[in-house]
């Protein structure tokens, strides 16, 4: 049994999700591929598998049920897009627990963006894509853009603004409530709830500021 399989389920329960086994498998098969392409890609400064847990795996999914109450409307199949990802985080998670979500993960960088191409594959995620590219080039639309320490709220949101679908939504995972970054925010851009989440075994604040385009009389 893989080690990291007890903790990765108390931590679900913490975050009252409740996964599939085959969804747990894919979780941690995923940290697998994550520990194995680090060694030659350098995806991520956290190697321990323990701390992986909790900074990379645990931290994505606690913005899960956070996603689905806001999406609680959404009656069509619809599009996430998943800005800076990296090694894919939030982007994979939010695909393995959430099928009914396409989620395209966008990243300038080729290695990362292969990465995740990778594990759509190898996990057989037909709902995922890696796109390597800058988010400002893109041409599709998405219902909810994310990202997970990318970049200031005001570049995040300026960078991306031509992905947003009608009445869609961005929604940024930041560690302390950045209030320095939401008063920097254009009249454009109104932010219409800060959201505190717990991550269980991390002993640090973690939010997310949802955002949509402002209505301007």
């Amino acid at each position: 049994m893989n080690t990291l399989e007890a903790p990765l389920r108390q931590g679900l329960a913490e975050l009252g999700l409740a996964l599939t086994d085959e969804q747990i498998t894919r979780l941690l098969d995923y940290l697998g591929l994550i520990q194995k392409w680090t060694k030659v890609y350098n995806l991520t400064a956290v190697r321990a598998p323990a701390e992986m847990l909790t900074h990379h795996l645990l931290d994505s999914l606690a913005v899960i049920k956070p996603l689905r109450h806001q999406l609680t409307d959404a009656t069509s199949a619809f599009k996430l897009l998943d800005v800076g990802s990296g090694a894919g985080l939030p982007g994979v998670v939010i695909a393995i627990c959430c099928p009914e979500i396409t989620v395209h993960c966008v990243d300038t960088v080729a290695k990362k963006a292969a990465f995740v191409q990778q594990v759509a594959v190898t996990l057989k995620l037909s709902n995922l894509r890696g796109v390597h590219a800058r988010v400002e080039s893109l041409t599709d639309k998405y219902q909810v853009v994310s990202s997970r320490a990318f970049a200031s709220l005001k570049d995040f949101t300026n960078w991306s603004a031509q992905a947003l679908a009608e009445q869609g939504i961005w929604m940024a995972m930041k560690g302390k409530h950045p209030a320095e970054e939401m008063a920097a925010l254009p009249s454009n851009v109104s932010v219409f709830h800060v959201e505190q989440l717990e991550v269980p075994g991390l002993g640090a604040e973690r939010c997310i500021v949802w955002m949509r385009p402002a209505l301007i009389a």
